[in-house]
């Protein structure tokens, strides 16, 4: 999951909901508990060939529940796969309705951890595990969803297809396929970005709805030379070339940039931030030029990825001994893209700013692509708006873009509207996907369900 908190003033009053529940006690509520905590089990990390067993796990369930055989199916590749079910709608000729999630977790070394990451514990008003929160919480909310809606022998208009991919967090291949197979889809509602916001205090102060995302891209630069004795430098030194390439790209600011969503989100935002930072997204909002403004919010991490294209310094390895000149050094540059740049003006930059014909730039393709933003669909907009009203009443709703990458990119490349709609409420302090000891609050449970059936029986 590529929560949106981040874009989200830490200094928000509180929108006037009631406080969350300790505990799961609806039966969808308790449903989607019992499937994270064993989803939690399966160890699909890319390698481990446990994507398979997760899905068949999940398919057993979704029979349980009524679905037919013909209905789930699992597309195997490689040692991962994609796992799909079909809700059929009264209008069979109507495009579907996706809703997308992610099987596959990243890596976690039990070393590290305080608990035993593959071994779920529920703990303090927590489900602590990797993948707890990305993304099984929100898969598993919208699995006991559907099955919940398939027992009570819902039809919806159009028909509503669960998609589960398997390696989201790596190659995105079951992704690209998946995409490929329903790129007739009329929407994807994707259980894997969104969320809302809780304060200290544990009341919702804002919801984020994802409709963009940035475009990810690596870049390796690298110089070599002929190297020799430490004793007899000479006038070109392969690490220093590099280096100094580097330093020009890190010290660069890309020009800023606003689209319909980043408009919308600092608009809405700076309505609850005070000071120079909530001015400054009055002005941004309303003046894309205004490049003071720009400044001020790039200053701010929280903020950095919606105003610009940002590149940056993440892996640096040169020579290969302490008393020999280096023949080889590369360092990668990582970009988060503004949707609309073009790869390829990026990459064009960063020639310009290596500005050294000693350093080659070359694009490291690891599957991601270039996607847009998703425009605002009023139907999607109020059926969340509907939906944030029966959880948290006055909670304001706020369009978002994903500093990261999330599955919708490979959706959206076909022009299918994609938004994250997650239905996980909580802390920014609470957020630790990718990190040691993650965990999603057991209070997110009954409500969320209740969230998913609102917008499936809204948008399905």
């Amino acid at each position: 999951m590529r929560v949106l908190f981040a874009t989200i003033g830490a200094t928000m009053l509180c929108a006037g909901a009631a406080q969350a529940q300790d505990g799961a006690t609806t039966p969808g509520g308790k449903e989607a508990l019992t499937l994270l905590v064993d989803g939690v089990k399966f160890q699909t990390v890319a390698g481990n060939g446990q994507v398979p067993a997760y899905a068949a796990y999940l398919k057993a369930k979704l029979l349980s529940a009524g679905f037919a055989p013909a209905e789930v199916q699992f597309v195997a590749l490689g040692e991962t796969g994609y796992l799909t079910a079909r809700t059929p709608g009264r209008d069979r000729k109507a495009k579907p309705v996706v809703v997308l999630a992610h099987m596959d977790v990243v890596a976690a070394d039990p070393k590290d951890w305080t608990r035993d990451p593959f071994t779920p514990v529920v703990e303090n008003g927590y489900v602590f595990g990797r993948g707890s929160l990305d993304n099984k919480a929100g898969l598993s909310m919208a699995v006991a969803t559907l099955m919940q809606l398939r027992r009570a022998k819902w039809v919806p208009q159009r028909d509503v297809v669960l998609v589960l991919t398997g390696d989201e967090e790596t190659t995105m291949q079951t992704t690209k396929a998946a995409a490929a197979a329903f790129k007739d889809a009329a929407l994807v509602l994707n259980a894997d970005a969104g969320g809302g916001q809780l304060g200290d205090d544990g009341k919702p102060v804002v919801y984020a709805l994802q409709a963009a995302e940035k475009v990810y891209g690596d870049w390796h630069l690298s110089v070599t030379d002929p190297g020799g004795h430490s004793s007899r430098p000479g006038p070109d030194n392969a690490i220093v070339h590099l280096a100094t390439a580097v330093t020009r790209i890190a010290a660069y600011r890309f020009p800023p940039q606003q689209n319909e969503i980043t408009k919308a989100s600092l608009a809405g935002t700076a309505t609850m931030t005070p000071g120079p930072l909530g001015a400054a997204m009055r002005a941004f909002s309303a003046n894309p030029a205004d490049t003071a403004a720009a400044d001020i919010l790039s200053a701010d991490k929280r903020y950095i990825g919606q105003v610009r294209t940002t590149c940056v310094p993440t892996m640096f390895n040169g020579g290969h001994a302490p008393n020999a000149l280096p023949q080889r050094a590369v360092a990668n540059i990582n970009c988060r893209i503004f949707p609309g740049t073009p790869r390829a003006a990026v990459e064009a930059k960063l020639v310009a700013l290596a500005a050294d014909p000693k350093v080659t730039v070359r694009f490291n393709d690891n599957g991601t692509i270039e996607a847009g933003a998703s425009p605002l669909d009023p139907k999607v907009l109020g059926a969340v708006k509907a939906a944030v009203a029966k959880r948290a009443p006055g909670l304001l709703v706020v369009p978002a873009q994903e500093a990261g990458a999330t599955d919708s990119m490979h959706f959206r490349a076909y022009g299918i509207p994609s938004f994250g709609v997650g239905g996980v409420f909580m802390k920014p302090s609470d957020s630790f996907a990718h990190g040691l000891n993650e965990r999603v609050p057991v209070a997110t449970f009954d409500p969320g369900v209740a969230w998913w059936e609102s917008l499936l029986r809204t948008l399905g």
